[in-house]
């Protein structure tokens, strides 16, 4: 994802290029929406630090919250025994979640997440005696980067080399991304859902996100997630929805479902649940899930953990996010500050070289025709104090949900000064 590699420094950074030179730049401070270079410069943060950073950079109540935990428990196995930050974050989660989904798996990152949740899926359907194995999912969505993870996704980044342990089938969007928010787009991908479904062997899950990130913020169109949601029980499949990215207000609601009410069977959540501090991440399932585990043939339980899962520090923090996302009211600024910036962001749609501009809350992007394109956005809106992701040929501007409105309109102007610069460029 990333555009740039190490050359010289023994720091292998994740999704770097083998072929280009290493980006200087070092990150040293972060405080509130802001963040600072080693040169002294300061940023306004548009990406979250890693898309995760919702309440702000060194938020105190999130400082507070891990130093007063690492003081009494760092962490204790979850096996062995529990301990409080962990049983009061997974009450919280299972009130805060609709249905039946109360029952929680405490992880690190969301790729464990989207692991745990394929293998309650599928598990369950051998606890209960049927042979479902086939899951159903978007081509180009992304659910993490471990080995099963990537096989889950077709975009050109993920393409794996290792045989999938299960038939997964990708669907492909019917229509470019900036066609895809129309009713008879959403009639189109429907269609091609309930045609996978139609076909082949029962299927056991259907994974979606509901809103793709890494492919470029896609906004779905409206009315999907719901007529997903009816096909997956007409067929008795489950439906896993992936809020790594879009939970907890990212979207201007606390779950990106529910801005259609939908209800899944299982729910995998990350990034913005431990406010970028430390890593966090929950798999979600229905106790209807859960009960058929008396029934595993070994052990007649969940056969899978890490040995830092539900970490007892991580687990404070989490509650403690909770706490700020309520009182700061941050979904509702989410909704707000997020409809500001894609109004602010739309001027664009007519700039040479712009193919859509689209957002949902505050996950907003900016396609573009080229990578060329998109890199010099980048780099220009940096020279104006903004720091923005290149994702390919799109520019991800994903600020934190604690943005004001004066902010919004500066990190509007940024990008407007950065488009400037780009069309001059251009001219000579």
């Amino acid at each position: 994802m990333l555009d740039s590699t190490t050359t010289t420094s023994p720091l292998w950074r994740p999704w770097s290029s083998a072929t280009q030179a290493a980006d200087p730049l070092q990150i040293v401070e972060g405080r509130g929406t802001r963040v600072r270079d080693g040169e002294g410069n300061w940023y306004l943060d548009g990406i979250s630090g890693v898309l995760n950073t919702s309440c702000g950079h060194a938020h105190p109540r999130l400082v507070e919250a891990a130093t007063r935990q690492l003081s009494q428990l760092s962490h204790y196995d979850l096996m062995v025994a529990s301990h409080p930050p962990a049983e009061t974050l997974a009450a919280r989660l299972a009130a805060l979640l609709p249905g039946e989904l109360n029952e929680m798996v405490l992880l690190n990152s969301g790729s464990e997440a989207i692991e745990a949740a394929l293998r309650i899926a599928l598990t369950y359907w051998r606890n209960i005696g049927e042979n479902r194995d086939r899951v159903i999912t978007f081509a180009n969505g992304y659910h993490g980067s471990t080995s099963l993870a990537q096989q889950l996704s077709g975009l050109p980044f993920m393409v794996s080399d290792w045989e999938t342990p299960f038939p997964i089938e990708p669907i492909p969007f019917p229509v470019p991304p900036g066609e895809l928010r129309t009713p008879e787009a959403c009639d189109a991908l429907v269609a091609r859902f309930a045609e996978a479904l139609d076909n082949g062997t029962p299927a056991a899950a259907v994974l979606v996100e509901p809103l793709l990130s890494v492919a470029g913020m896609i906004v779905l169109p409206t009315g999907f997630l719901s007529r997903l949601r009816e096909l997956c029980d007409r067929h008795g499949t489950l439906l896993v929805v992936d809020e790594v990215f879009c939970g907890f207000g990212r979207t201007g609601r606390m779950f990106g479902f529910e801005h259609e009410q939908v209800v899944p069977d299982i729910v995998t959540m990350s990034k913005a649940l431990s406010g970028g501090c430390v890593p966090m991440a929950v798999t979600a399932a229905t106790s209807t899930l859960r009960e058929s585990f008396k029934h595993e043939p070994v052990t007649q339980g969940f056969r899978y953990g890490h040995t830092t899962g539900g970490h007892a520090v991580a687990s404070a923090v989490a509650n403690a996010v909770l706490d700020v996302i309520t009182d700061e009211d941050l979904v509702a600024n989410a909704a707000t500050q997020g409809a500001a910036l894609l109004e602010g962001l739309s001027r664009f749609r007519t700039h040479p070289g712009v193919v859509d501009v689209r957002g949902l809350g505050l996950a907003t992007a900016i396609e573009t025709d080229a990578l060329e394109t998109s890199g010099a956005i980048v780099r220009a809106a940096r020279r104006h104090g903004l720091m923005i992701k290149q994702q390919r040929d799109i520019v991800l501007v994903v600020p934190p949900l604690t943005i004001t409105s004066d902010e919004t309109a500066e990190l509007v102007k940024m990008i407007d000064a950065a488009f400037d610069d780009v069309a001059q460029t251009a001219v000579r």
